[in-house]
This record gives structure tokens, sequence and C-alpha cells, in this order.
């Protein structure tokens, strides 16, 4: 038995495989613990659809069931798993993370500065803002 962990998720998978750095997982597992779909023009996820590799699909594709791992990696995404290949992480690779990280937006907040004077956080949207925070514990 499996554990796949994927962005929140984590998925328990009866019907996988691993041998060495590959795991092996068919259709129905791939799009429940990851939301990537397989299809014949290769990992389809809402409107991105990444092929399969030229050089390589005949070595990641066997008995209707994708070595995962392998294009994971040809995606430029992270993948590790315990010494006994029964844990996977598969991560979210560097620019997905850096599109993510700018378009966050903190809550709004109001503190008052040394003077008492109340500032919003929102009065600066835009704008770059440094906050430095203190506790004297």
């Amino acid at each position: 038995m499996l554990t796949l962990l994927h962005e929140q998720r984590e998925t328990t998978l009866p019907n996988a495989s691993a041998s060495g750095d590959a795991l092996w997982l068919d259709r129905h597992d791939i799009e429940a613990t990851t939301g990537w779909a397989w299809k014949p023009e290769g990992l389809c996820r809402d409107d991105i659809c990444v092929p399969l590799p030229r050089d390589a699909a005949h070595s990641i594709v066997k008995h209707d069931k994708l070595d995962l791992a392998a294009m994971w990696r040809h995606m430029g995404q992270p993948v590790v798993h315990d010494a006994t290949a029964s844990t996977w992480v598969f991560g979210t690779g560097p620019a997905q993370r850096a599109a993510a990280l700018t378009s966050l937006e903190a809550p709004d907040f109001e503190l008052p500065d040394l003077d008492g004077n109340l500032h919003r956080l929102s009065d600066y949207r835009g704008k770059k803002v440094f906050l430095a925070t203190w506790a004297s514990w």
C-alpha cells in the first residue's frame, strides 16, 4: 500500500506500485491524487497539457500505467519518497510557487504608527510594504 502526498491531499493507493524511483499509477489514480488527467496528448489540467517526452515515452508507460514520478520530474516538479518507497511527496516547482507568491494578498489590518496615527494595509495596495514585528518574550 502506497501513500501519495500532493498539495493538501493525502491519498492511499492500493493499486499503485513502486520500483526504485518509479511510481506506477493508472489513469484514475493519477487524476484522483493530483488533479491532472492522463490523456493521449499527455498530462492535462484545465487548459494546460504537458506531452509525454518522446525519447522516454516507451519507458514511462507500461501496461496502462504511467510512471508518474518520471513525468512529474519531466514537468520540472520535485518528487521525493521514503527509503521503502511507500510514501511519496509530489511538490510544486519554483515557477508555480513564485507565481502564487506574487499574487497573494495579505488580509487587511490597521496599526498605529509611533505618533498614534492609524494606517491600514489596504491604503498601501499596489506598493511594496515592509512590516517588521517584534515580541518581548
